[in-house]
């Protein structure tokens, strides 16, 4: 059914849609009350006022719709596919990496305290997510300082007793696996744990002060000291903390700036009225996408993720969806959820304070990039001003070889095009001329030889066209000048005249076709810091090949080498026997028990392992 047809059948209920581009890709995800309605508006024959929506309209070959009971059914459903998919058209966060949380596992009898990436429903209580990973691992460091909370993978239970580990030792753990405190008094500082994550300072202290003065009363003195210095350390931390709401509230406060296709949104945690931390998101959006746009789009990715919801939410600006958000929030609280777009008064002057810290964030983030920019620029200017080129070299192509001894010689090709990775273009070899001792000269030889004969053979129609065709401005080779002489002379071979470099690592020098001496670029150089990073990203690229091929030879086992056990029957030895060295002890017929062998290979196998 092509794209009219659908469009002819849309069911006017509600459900998401997805827009794709004739290669499969998604384009955009949205959602609708009513489907018919709102998918068939992008495709009416007056022109649509969003150049953005043109646009995205212009290159849907195809669509796909799923339905649900409800619209809110639909926003839960919308934000999973955006978080899978990131669309291109649609407003999402410019960072495709997972977001870490704090994790503590109360579906355990000894919970633990990790950082983890992906939010599971298993049970246990998750807190995040945060954007500074670093900062999540230096609270589990408090947490263990303070708390004495375990962090190890042990598999512990009540009445179990092993050898308590250094952390113990140190005051990091308080050793539930030697049987040093028990189940209950070990839940009792989880829960203080959990107070502590959700910034609930306000009732933990006074709970550690009861418990210190108990244990003080029962002569437990040292047990009533950890709890004192304990208490002085929160006392500190909630010192810190910014009053910012007369009432004991929890609230999250939302600001946004922008700038062009970019944006920043700040969060601030309220928790009891008290300011506990914030964080910020990039996000990538269009230009006719409108603030308040942006902002909704921003807060259902937020909340999807998010393990903790607040009783009022406080934006910069209005929302598109402000009762739907209200109504899915609350429902996944458990109570009613409030949003607020203040216009006046504290909490103005409350969201004012978090919209600055977001332009903050985003002003530092476009002078990096134009400094970054300026850079990269200065720096290819330089390399054209070393080699003679008129231009700076557009392309760049380095080449490095990676081997231990003479296993798994390979070769890395990576590409930087206009001074940034082009990862797209990136190619690895496996050299298969030098075969005895290691010999760099060769194998660059070789790869070089291999890859613009397959460049010249695409040009000419022989083969078909990949990246291989695009030939490079400059080529870097990483080595000295016996390396680059190699591959030069590989090059001219060929007829070509595309000019070489090479970077002798020891003292970062550069060394240039028909110079005996090499050329020391100064520390500060942006052309030197250029070639630096495209050589490193070239041995990464090599370096993490050879892992990949030692790491297969290393899964191989002698069942490999028999002639006729694949896979299906090597799996259906190592089931029945348990292991080689059980199948190197059976007999004939032993082996022809085995589904699948017969006494012909069972004869094979067993005298192919006997002559091993």
């Amino acid at each position: 059914m092509n794209l009219q047809e659908k469009l002819k059948h849309l069911p006017a209920k509600p459900g998401v849609y997805l827009m794709k581009a004739k290669d499969g890709q998604i384009l955009y995800v949205g959602k609708a009350v009513n489907l018919r309605n709102r998918v068939r508006s992008y495709f009416q024959k007056k022109k649509h006022p969003s150049p953005r929506i043109r646009l995205l309209v212009e290159q849907v070959a195809d669509l796909e719709y799923i339905v649900t009971d409800s619209e809110l059914e639909a926003l839960i459903l919308e934000n999973n596919l955006i978080k899978e998919h990131s669309p291109w058209f649609n407003v999402r966060l410019k960072d495709d990496k997972t977001y870490p949380y704090i994790k503590v596992t109360v579906n355990e009898d000894f919970p633990r305290v990790l950082l983890v990436r992906k939010r599971l429903k298993d049970g246990a209580r998750y807190y995040g997510p945060y954007t500074n990973a670093a900062a999540v691992r230096d609270t589990i460091r408090v947490l263990q300082r303070l708390f004495q909370i375990r962090t190890c993978g042990k598999e512990i239970q009540e009445g179990q007793q092993d050898r308590p580990c250094l952390n113990y030792h140190i005051g990091r753990c308080a050793g539930p696996c030697a049987r040093l405190i028990s189940k209950a008094d070990y839940q009792g500082i989880v829960d203080e744990v959990c107070l502590f994550l959700e910034g609930r300072h306000e009732r933990l202290i006074p709970s550690l002060k009861a418990r210190m003065m108990q244990a003080s009363a029962e002569l437990k003195f040292e047990q009533a000291a950890r709890l004192r210095d304990r208490i002085a350390s929160l006392e500190q931390i909630v010192a810190r903390q910014k009053i910012v709401a007369p009432q004991e509230i929890d609230q999250d406060l939302f600001g946004l700036a922008r700038d062009e296709d970019l944006a920043c949104a700040q969060v601030f945690f309220v928790r009891g009225g008290k300011l506990i931390g914030r964080e910020h998101f990039i996000l990538d959006c269009s230009l006719d996408d409108s603030s308040s746009e942006i902002l909704t789009a921003f807060i259902k990715q937020y909340y999807t993720d998010q393990a903790m919801i607040p009783k009022e939410v406080l934006t910069s600006g209005e929302l598109t969806e402000t009762d739907l958000l209200s109504r899915w929030l609350s429902e996944l609280r458990g109570s009613k959820v409030y949003f607020h777009h203040p216009k006046r008064g504290a909490k103005k002057a409350l969201i004012d304070m978090v919209t600055a810290n977001a332009q903050e964030v985003l002003d530092v983030l476009r002078s990096r990039e134009e400094q970054k920019a300026k850079a990269i620029t200065r720096g290819l200017w330089e390399l054209a001003h070393l080699v003679g080129l008129e231009e700076p070299p557009r392309r760049i192509e380095a080449f490095d070889i990676s081997n231990i001894q003479s296993s798994h010689i390979v070769a890395s090709m990576v590409v930087m095009i206009d001074g940034t990775a082009a990862k797209d273009h990136y190619r690895r070899f496996k050299i298969q001329s030098v075969e005895s001792a290691p010999n760099d000269y060769l194998a660059m030889q070789e790869v070089i030889r291999r890859r613009f004969t397959r460049g010249l053979r695409e040009q000419q129609g022989e083969m078909e066209t990949t990246s291989f065709s695009d030939f490079p401005d400059l080529v870097l080779i990483d080595g000295g000048k016996g390396q680059l002489s190699s591959a030069a002379a590989a090059r001219d071979e060929l007829g070509l005249t595309i000019p070489f470099i090479s970077l002798a690592e020891r003292n970062e020098e550069v060394y240039l076709e028909g110079k005996a001496a090499p050329v020391i670029l100064p520390p500060e150089s942006q052309g030197l810091h250029l070639v630096q990073r495209i050589r490193d990203e070239a041995h990464r690229f090599a370096l993490a090949y050879h892992r990949q091929l030692r790491g297969k030879d290393g899964r191989k086992s002698i069942l490999d080498q028999i002639p006729g056990v694949g896979p299906k029957r090597k799996k259906a030895l190592l089931k029945h026997f348990g292991s080689v060295k059980k199948i190197r002890a059976a007999t004939v017929e032993q082996l022809q028990d085995v589904e699948g062998i017969d006494r012909k290979l069972a004869e094979e196998i067993y005298q192919y392992m006997h002559e091993e």
